[in-house]
């Protein structure tokens, strides 16, 4: 956040992006133009609590630490009664085309897809522009919502994330030649609530992402059931004629209370990243609620994805080394107690408590007011604490 944003409270956090006031959740469209990075995200500008009439919020930052929010860009109107997430693309014409989840509180789990576009060249202003997108007709679906579209050989694929009534998750996919006319192109990738091995993903996909690590593609979703947000998890595989193909186990990637709501981007130096909305971290007195997590770079080992803070947080970063003979370590972070033994970490914090597997080392710490995230070699945790 701005200086004059992080000094409101002694309760925000300084690394950790929170709005001014109001509430947020899901970050989405982190592009890099010129010489800073935009992303945008959902808001409700005046509750710190979630409202189906979603905005979306914007900020810029040089470096991914230091934010500045900017004022809202997109809010609802007599088309659409919320505005959920999406993604932000720059096409070959070098123009930027927002993509955004318009929803109606008649039926607000079956949303369409709309563009808008900027109006000025500091992206302060957008105009909304046509459904490219709507729920495709005989698929029984109940849930369809957050595009994200990405650029692929020739063409441009929109996926979008969903669930059907007899509880199979799914991505839907949608292709262009132009950013501006789409097809249907069916089901990117699916997996229903009934397989759980190695990780139960759910009756529906919310925020499916896909972005290359290295060679290969990584399809990551949050997971979705029963109007509960649970987790985020991904899948390392091949993407062919529009189709993904996993070829490695899925993951869970989240622990604890917060993580959620993943969003992929690619920083100024080429390296896959992830962001996360912080589902708990708010101070409700000071008028704002919700915080997104430091940026996470995305690394394989084979078909093992890893998390890890970015460079550009790493002066904030403690390394807890496991030693080699197996023994228990404890430590203390904030007011939380973090203990790693018998592959598994568990963090403790006022009698309540939490664990994540956590086979080998090491353990990254980043404590940040009242925001702790860990690290693993099998995953990331976070909560809120007392700072």
């Amino acid at each position: 956040m701005e200086e004059t944003a992080a000094a409101a409270t002694d309760r925000r956090p300084r690394l950790h992006f929170t709005p001014r006031q109001g509430w947020i959740n899901d970050p989405y469209g982190v592009v890099w133009r010129g010489d800073r990075y935009h992303y945008f995200f959902q808001r409700v500008p005046d509750s710190t609590e979630w409202q189906l009439g979603q905005h979306w919020g914007h900020a810029t930052s040089p470096d991914l630490v230091h934010w500045t929010e900017l004022p809202t860009v997109l809010a609802p109107d007599e088309d659409d009664d919320g505005i959920w997430s999406g993604s932000v693309v720059i096409g070959e014409d070098g123009d930027a085309v927002a993509f955004y989840t318009s929803v109606t509180t008649s039926d607000p789990g079956l949303a369409r897809v709309r563009i808008a576009r900027p109006t000025d060249e500091s992206w302060e202003t957008w105009q909304k522009g046509t459904v490219v997108a709507a729920p495709p007709e005989g698929m029984d679906l109940v849930e369809v919502r957050d595009p994200f579209v990405f650029r692929h050989g020739d063409r441009w694929q929109m996926i979008v994330g969903g669930g059907t009534t007899t509880g199979t998750a799914l991505a839907l996919s949608w292709t262009s030649p132009d950013l501006t006319a789409w097809s249907f192109d069916g089901i990117l990738a699916a997996r229903p609530a009934t397989e759980d091995d190695p990780v139960w993903t759910g009756t529906a996909w919310e925020c499916p992402q896909l972005l290359r690590v290295g060679d290969r593609w990584v399809l990551v979703v949050s997971v979705w059931a029963d109007g509960l947000t649970r987790y985020v998890a991904g899948v390392v595989g091949d993407l062919t004629d529009g189709r993904f193909e996993s070829t490695g186990p899925w993951q869970r990637f989240t622990y604890g209370p917060s993580h959620y709501a993943a969003s992929a981007f690619v920083d100024a130096d080429g390296r896959p990243c992830l962001l996360h909305w912080l589902r708990d971290v708010a101070d409700v007195p000071a008028g704002w609620a919700g915080a997104h997590s430091v940026p996470h770079v995305v690394a394989l080992d084979g078909e093992r994805l890893v998390l890890e803070p970015h460079p550009a947080v790493a002066a904030a970063v403690r390394t807890l080394d496991l030693p080699a003979d197996g023994a228990v370590v404890t430590t203390e972070a904030g007011d939380a107690t973090l203990e790693v033994g018998g592959g598994v970490l568990t963090v403790s914090r006022g009698g309540a408590a939490f664990s994540m597997p956590c086979d080998g080392g090491p353990v990254h710490i980043l404590l940040d007011g009242p925001t702790l995230e860990i690290f693993g070699p099998d995953g990331v945790a976070g909560l809120a604490i007392e700072p």
